[in-house]
């Protein structure tokens, strides 16, 4: 398989770097300044991509490479490929899906816990020696606050199941109904954030849900509401995310992900009722070795004509 050509577009994890050395030729974007020149130079040899969440593939980097056969995404989630020209060209394109599904489920519980306990300006306050000069101010319960969720997909499902654990009502809109969900349907966001304490983002990044939490459902939510974001940045109109929460107009936030990362609003640096991460949803060793293991399966059986195991176009 030495004779696949793969680009990796941008640094991703070691492990996965070096099988992929092992198993197949491969070209590190990152490491060339002139972009285009090396497209132009290598585009017979590279018959495949492997990207991220950070670097995906664009129709100009299709179009660029007139070998390309396959592109096996390390995410599940797809905003960054240009799925309409991969099926205009037959390209073929594979994700990540499941095996992310556990953390990233984990990772939207701890950010309702932060935010609400205020588990992160609680560590500052004991570090910082304040305890000695009183104790700390009450923060909100969790349990049995009703949650709304954006999406029931696979992380969406999971994210239900943990927050049913702490006795809370779940309800949830997405495009249909969900005929086996045992969960309150809503068929807009709107009566979902009317109806929900908190309001976690877990669907994926289209045309329509980007900017899906607007201002208008954030003022449903209201002062004491919270939203937590897992999904992708772009669902969140983030300036009216930072206003409300500056205004005092909702009540907290938990975000992994931001628009236009790794750039965050600096308005939000001073606010301790919101909890920042720096998208880390999946990045636990056990996940991104699984990630990189089905990335690499997926191209090899590809290389072998064999079925692709999580295909998606």
């Amino acid at each position: 398989m030495k004779t696949l050509g793969v680009l990796m577009t941008s640094p991703m994890t070691s492990y996965l770097e070096e099988e992929l050395d092992k198993r197949f030729k491969l070209f590190r974007f990152w490491e060339f300044s002139k972009k285009h020149e090396f497209l132009v130079e290598n585009s017979d040899l590279i018959r495949a991509v492997v990207g991220n969440t950070k670097v995906g593939v664009d129709a100009e980097m299709i179009d660029s490479l007139p070998k390309l056969e396959i592109i096996s995404s390390y995410s599940v989630g797809l905003d960054k490929i240009d799925l309409a020209k991969c099926k205009e060209k037959g390209i073929r394109v594979t994700n990540t899906p499941d095996v992310l599904t556990e953390d990233v489920a984990d990772l939207a519980i701890a950010l309702i816990l932060s935010t609400l306990r205020r588990i992160c300006e609680c560590d500052r306050y004991v570090r910082s020696g304040l305890w000695k000069k009183g104790d700390f101010k009450l923060s909100t319960k969790f349990s049995g606050k009703s949650v709304g969720i954006v999406g029931l997909g696979r992380i969406g499902s999971a994210i239900a199941k943990r927050a049913e654990a702490f006795g809370c009502p779940i309800g949830y809109y997405s495009r249909s109904e969900k005929p086996d969900a045992r969960y309150k349907y809503y068929s807009n966001i709107m009566d979902l954030a009317a109806n929900c304490q908190i309001l976690v983002v877990a669907c994926s990044l289209t045309e329509e849900t980007r900017h899906i939490v607007n201002r208008e459902v954030i003022d449903e939510l209201g002062p004491k509401g919270v939203v937590i974001n897992i999904g992708r940045g772009p669902q969140i109109d983030e300036p009216e995310l930072v206003a409300a929460l500056v205004e005092g107009r909702l009540g907290g936030a938990g975000l992994d992900v931001f628009e236009n990362e790794p750039e965050v609003p600096a308005q939000l640096f001073g606010l301790n009722n919101v909890v920042l991460l720096p998208h880390v949803g999946s990045d636990t060793w056990e996940t991104c070795k699984a990630m990189a293991d089905l990335v690499i399966r997926n191209l090899e059986a590809h290389s072998l004509n064999k079925p692709l195991l999580t295909p998606v176009v």
